[in-house]
């Protein structure tokens, strides 16, 4: 089992920039993939960015040269998303994700709000 915790969201002005956190409660490279998802009212859930346990990331179209995931490499446990240049459209309740062999896990969520 994986808890996840997210933390960094809030409400920010076109153009701004925020820090997701997502906290692990194991080691986050023994993880397969960690990754940010969002869900905007009325919207399905989609995928934001993921970083597999060897490093490799990829992202959605929407948030390239944008967002950036990393990893904490001294924590260990915590994976971070920055978003830079946010535009009302991100605006969204965000969710870390674990992809281990037992099966996704989630975290509760942190509100984005993006306001023009």
């Amino acid at each position: 089992q994986v808890q996840l915790v997210e933390s960094g969201g809030g409400l920010v002005q076109a153009g701004g920039s925020l820090r997701l956190s997502c906290a692990a409660s194991r080691s986050i490279f023994s993880i397969n993939t960690m990754g940010w998802y969002r869900q905007a009212p009325g919207k399905q859930r989609e995928l934001v960015a993921r970083i597999t346990s060897g490093g490799s990331t990829n992202y959605a179209d929407s948030v390239k040269g944008r967002f950036a995931i990393s990893r904490d490499n001294a924590n260990k446990n915590t994976v971070y998303l920055q978003m830079n240049n946010l535009k009302p459209e991100d605006t969204a309740v965000y969710y870390c994700n674990a992809q281990v062999i037992t099966g996704p896990y989630w975290g509760q969520g942190t509100q984005v709000t993006v306001s023009s």
